[in-house]
């Protein structure tokens, strides 16, 4: 048992502690950094980017099983930090979601509706004794026909917030500073540019030079709403467009 103020609280998930935390909450965000990775999100005049790295844990895996990326609908793409069973489970219950919606009303599923009924789910989970938390973040995007490109990320506690650049996992500190200062002047992103930026600045956040087997990128725009993952060959040409810049 843990000591301190902390003593005991941090074994049930529905007891405040004096200090009016929830430990076992707290304890989610923790194991969604414990897969020591990162993701970040991007959101440009006319598309949506998500970005990742691809970790192969043993070389008797074969690469094209290991992703991050999902896609939820035709329309709506997502990526996951944090354990891996909690994510599929909670990637069946989005998919589950969005059809049921499909099913009722006759159309797509907008995301800041599907991030909300997730951030719901997660939220349901804190509540009650029989169930933990997920360990996980889900960050989604897709095209909205009146708003644009959207960008949602929806986190343990039950959270689901709106965003122009967000990023989940380790480093999630250096990467929001990284962030607000590219997106001070609210800079006007074209798809290509907006790319661009996303894997510049994973490179530079992580300060590592990816190859192209080592990333995942996800991406909608405006051109094609359809959720899509970046080719190797597309990453390499945007990696060497990067290398020739700088």
């Amino acid at each position: 048992m843990a000591r301190g103020s902390s003593a005991g609280y941090d074994r049930h998930i529905t007891i405040f502690s004096p200090e009016g935390r929830l430990y076992q909450v707290e304890y989610a965000f923790k194991a969604v950094k414990s897969v020591n990775q990162t993701a970040l999100g991007f959101r440009g005049d006319d598309s949506v980017v998500i970005i990742t790295q691809k970790k192969v844990p043993d070389k008797l895996i074969d690469p094209s099983s290991v992703t991050n990326m999902y896609k939820i609908t035709p329309l709506i793409g997502c990526v996951l930090v944090g354990m891996t069973a909690d994510g599929k489970s909670l990637i069946q219950r989005a998919r589950h979601e969005a059809a049921q919606f499909k099913y009722k009303y006759g159309y797509d599923i907008p995301v800041n509706f599907l991030a909300k009924r997730m951030a719901d789910t997660a939220q349901v989970y804190t509540q009650h004794a029989y169930m933990r938390p997920l360990g996980v973040e889900m960050t989604l995007i897709g095209m909205d026909e009146e708003l644009g490109p959207q960008l949602y990320k929806c986190d343990p506690a039950g959270t689901y917030i709106g965003y122009k650049a967000c990023t989940s996992g380790v480093k999630d500190q250096e990467a929001t500073n990284f962030l607000e200062k590219k997106y001070k002047s609210n800079p006007k992103l074209s798809t290509e540019e907006t790319i661009q930026l996303a894997i510049s600045s994973f490179q530079s956040i992580l300060a590592v030079d990816f190859k192209a087997s080592d990333l995942e990128v996800g991406i909608v725009s405006a051109a094609s709403p359809k959720f899509e993952l970046l080719s190797q060959q597309e990453i390499d040409k945007y990696l060497t467009q990067i290398a020739e810049r700088d």
